[in-house]
């Protein structure tokens, strides 16, 4: 797929941007047949250049670090695609929570914002019946009121996202969903046993979601003069 608009980043740089998103998206082990078709499907679409098809491979902190590269910036927007694509589907697990550590550590940013994220999201909500936790992971739910600036800093550096390469543009187009799901009952035997909330209820980050998305649309249809209906 090829794109007008030119990427400050090598194709050593992306490949290894891609596979930390796919890495994420797998760590918790948490996907169902649907999920998992889609990141057979990015796998599959999503390519550095016109000859060369992304193949998933999870990637290490170590190796990440090594083909970013010591630019803040790089690193600092890489974090962002990854905070969103581990709150895409409104669960922020903790084998997330620990594999974004450790890929912040590896690039050596402290990035004071994240730990609104993991201090107040990844927890059960006790006085959501309609929140069900499974395993190590926690519904994202906004915290008590008192304490709902928490999550303003982590919102302004999520906002502070650019968008500059077409590849990362298209996987966060498949990646976010261009609507909010319909909240749906998961029944056992003809009996309602958990209820799930629309994700946009859920998320207290669903906008920020749908306003990366949108920049993506806007980079891939302004900037790179691609056809954007795919994604719509």
């Amino acid at each position: 797929m090829a794109s007008v608009a030119q990427s400050p980043y090598t194709k050593e740089q992306i490949s290894a941007w891609l596979r930390g998103l796919l890495t994420i998206a797998w760590c918790d082990g948490d996907y169902d047949l649907q999920e998992q078709k889609l990141i057979a499907d990015l796998t599959k679409d999503l390519s550095v250049d016109d000859q060369q098809t992304l193949s998933y491979q999870s990637i290490e902190p170590e190796e990440l670090a090594n083909a970013l590269g010591d630019d803040v910036k790089t690193g600092e927007n890489f974090l962002r695609t990854a905070v969103l694509v581990a709150i895409a589907d409104g669960i922020y697990s903790t084998p997330e929570a620990e594999l974004l550590h450790q890929y912040s550590e590896a690039l050596g940013l402290k990035i004071e914002a994240l730990n609104s994220l993991e201090h107040t999201l990844c927890k059960p909500n006790g006085e959501e019946p309609q929140a069900q936790v499974t395993g190590n992971a926690a519904p994202l739910v906004s915290p008590p009121q008192p304490q709902a600036d928490l999550l303003h800093p982590l919102k302004d550096w999520l906002d502070g996202m650019d968008i500059h390469d077409p590849s990362v543009a298209r996987f966060i187009c498949k990646m976010v969903p261009p609507q909010c799901p319909f909240e749906r009952d998961i029944k056992l035997f003809g009996h309602k046993v958990v209820h799930i909330p629309p994700l946009c209820k859920l998320n207290p980050l669903y906008e920020q979601l749908v306003g990366l998305r949108f920049r993506a649309l806007s980079y891939l249809a302004d900037e790179c003069h691609e056809d954007i209906s795919e994604f719509i």
